[in-house]
């Protein structure tokens, strides 16, 4: 890997890490389409952590008292403030948890496909438009424990590229009556402990890796990330405020479909 490709992928996950277009799909075929080796799952996790960075810093005011909330929540076994959103996070962490266990192996091997990308993100494109139509008034703060676990359980279908993290449990999100601003914060909020654990997994099978790593086109890729991701995180929610999902349903089915057509019919 080199400067320019890892710049590049940097700013490809930046841009769309938090759009419901599936970031991890971009990653594996922007190599492909350019001529690039394949970066591997490692560098798409380091990328992710630069994302996470992101995601902190946006949120910063409003995570210190959500922990603090939960926390106390925790200590005296009643609500405290907004620790039902706080344990929404933690119920919705539980099921990637265990469908990263059983998938890990395929998620590095057969389901970086191009054909398994294509049709993800065409069937996944098209449920986040179903879904949109039933959305509603309710806030983020409205998800109960059944609820969480049912986002949480859609969030390991993110396992699959272009199926995207944050388009499937906006997706389920959504289909659960909440509007789309309040669907998207909680696919952000519940992105840090996704994105934490998933690379705090990739650092250890990396220190004890025998293979070299190149952490400077790593720091890179990471520092690249985290900005442009920062950017988007605001923008994307004035623009899902104003427009809804719409463009990025046409933008999933358009990209699947040449997919097919480079891949499959050439």
């Amino acid at each position: 890997m080199d400067l320019a490709q890892a710049l590049w992928l940097g700013l490809i996950q930046g841009l769309t890490e938090f759009l419901p277009v599936s970031s991890s799909a971009h990653l594996i075929l922007l190599p492909r389409l350019l001529g690039w080796p394949d970066q591997g799952l490692a560098f798409d996790v380091a990328v992710h952590v630069g994302t996470l960075l992101a995601v902190l810093l946006y949120f910063r005011r409003q995570l210190m008292p959500l922990a603090a909330n939960t926390l106390q929540s925790a200590w005296r076994r009643e609500r405290v403030g907004d620790s039902r959103l706080g344990w929404a996070i933690v119920l919705g962490t539980v099921p990637l948890v265990l469908g990263a266990l059983v998938l890990a192996d395929a998620a590095e091997t057969i389901l970086r496909r191009p054909l398994v990308i294509a049709a993800a993100t065409v069937g996944f494109g098209i449920l986040l438009w179903v879904s949109a139509r039933r959305q509603g008034g309710r806030d983020e703060r409205d998800i109960g424990p059944g609820a969480a676990l049912f986002i949480g359980a859609a969030q390991v279908l993110a396992i699959i590229p272009g199926t995207s993290r944050s388009g499937i449990t906006m997706t389920a999100a959504l289909w659960l009556g909440l509007d789309a601003t309040a669907a998207a914060r909680f696919s952000f909020l519940l992105s840090i402990p996704a994105i934490a654990l998933a690379g705090a997994w990739k650092a250890l099978q990396l220190a004890g890796a025998s293979v070299p790593v190149h952490w400077g086109m790593f720091g890179v890729g990471v520092g690249v990330a985290g900005v442009s991701a920062y950017l988007c995180i605001g923008a994307f929610l004035a623009l899902v405020a104003r427009v809804g999902m719409t463009p990025f349903v046409i933008y999933r089915v358009g990209l699947g479909l040449i997919l097919f057509w480079l891949f499959a019919v050439r």
